[in-house]
């Protein structure tokens, strides 16, 4: 049985597949990764724990979009909420790259 941990790399993983999917040859190279607890709030941030962090491309690295594991599963009252959460703050961080709105990549999000 999976554990927790593995379910939520899978959500990333599956909202990132989703996303390409609808994208085809748009979807920027970008990394996706999953890490527990963000290392501290960013100046921009003001002092909110954030869900996802992108990072930008440098050099020959792609992008990396990070999403917060323990952050996001504080979030919903409901554990069956984690994955759609999840969606959510993948498909904002993606649009953030491509610099359109998320409700252009999923018209569905936010629901």
């Amino acid at each position: 049985m999976p554990s927790r941990r593995d379910r939520f790399d899978d959500y990333v993983l599956d909202a990132a597949a989703r996303l390409e999917a609808t994208c085809g040859r748009a979807f920027p190279a970008v990394e996706f990764a999953v890490e527990d607890v963000p290392r501290g709030p960013a100046p921009w941030e003001h002092r909110e724990v954030p869900l996802g962090r992108l990072f930008p491309a440098t050099g020959s690295r792609p992008a990396r979009i990070v999403v917060y594991r323990r952050p996001v599963e504080t979030r919903v009252s409901d554990p069956r909420d984690v994955a759609a959460l999840v969606a959510d703050i993948v498909t904002e961080q993606v649009a953030g790259l491509l610099g359109v709105s998320p409700e252009e990549l999923d018209p569905g999000f936010g629901d």
